[in-house]
């Protein structure tokens, strides 16, 4: 029996020493919401804002055993996987998940740095698609993950974004959340996928501006609001207010420095 009863997200990522994403941006984006974390740490980068320096794996098994352990501890309600670094860590977090089916696990597909340090080792990407994304309620991959993940070519293009979410929802995710924030034009759309419905968009005004861990942050929204047991639509819904209601103020904020 866990030992608190307070509903906690599991956060499953790679430490970021500059805390603009990984664990640092989960931890802060489930609080804002009113929830407690807990954490298995697949890996410490060294990075600044600017680039990764190092990259230090854990092993395989003491990430499942602080999963474990964090699931023993607390109230698991929502699992937000990050960073995974390695195949064996991959079938280590899928192990674990396999022992926990009831509790709603939201992937963000981490496969490269923003400064484009790869995160995920080649071959672990078959090993992601095959063990881990059907024990998933969400897989939030954006275009670029998209494109790696279905071998296929970037674009922007919504009908071929769809036709390769398509693909990759034919691997087992039980829905897929394809995030329009590399393509172009004034609004950024975001395309929620599953098998038994159509397709639904949420719409925002693309920011004339960026911001480290946005991915971060969305999936651990969702997450967060998922512990809540609230339906995948509103979810989702919730967290894009959150990202884009923060990524305004970190605009706003640049602004007013510079005026």
């Amino acid at each position: 029996m866990a030992l608190n009863r307070d509903p906690h997200v599991l956060v499953v990522g790679g430490s970021d020493s500059s805390g603009g994403a990984g664990i640092a941006r989960d931890i802060e984006t489930i609080s804002s919401i009113g929830l407690r974390s807990c954490v298995a740490v697949t890996a410490v980068t060294v990075q600044t804002h600017q680039s990764v320096t190092a990259i230090h794996h854990m092993q395989p098994g003491l990430v499942a055993d602080q999963m474990r352990a964090a699931l023993r501890a607390n109230k698991v309600s929502a699992i937000k996987i990050g960073m995974l670094s390695t195949g064996r860590v991959i079938a280590a977090v899928a192990a674990v998940l396999h022992e926990n089916p009831r509790i709603p696990a939201v992937l963000d597909p981490v496969l490269a740095s923003s400064s484009g340090r790869q995160l995920l080792e080649a071959g672990a990407i078959g090993v992601m698609k095959r063990d881990l994304m059907p024990l998933c309620r969400l897989v939030t991959p954006n275009l670029v993950e998209l494109a790696v993940l279905t071998g296929s070519d970037l674009t922007s293009d919504d009908n071929d974004a769809l036709r390769q979410g398509r693909r990759l929802l034919a691997d087992g995710p039980r829905a897929l959340l394809i995030k329009g924030g590399h393509a172009e034009g004034p609004r950024s759309t975001d395309i929620l996928l599953s098998p038994d419905r159509e397709p639904i968009r949420f719409d925002m005004p693309r920011l004339a501006g960026s911001m480290r861990g946005t991915g971060c942050m969305l999936a651990s929204a969702i997450a967060a609001h998922l512990a809540g047991a609230k339906p995948l639509e509103d979810c989702v819904r919730e967290g894009k207010r959150l990202v884009f209601e923060k990524l305004l103020r970190c605009i706003e904020r640049e602004l007013a420095s510079g005026a």
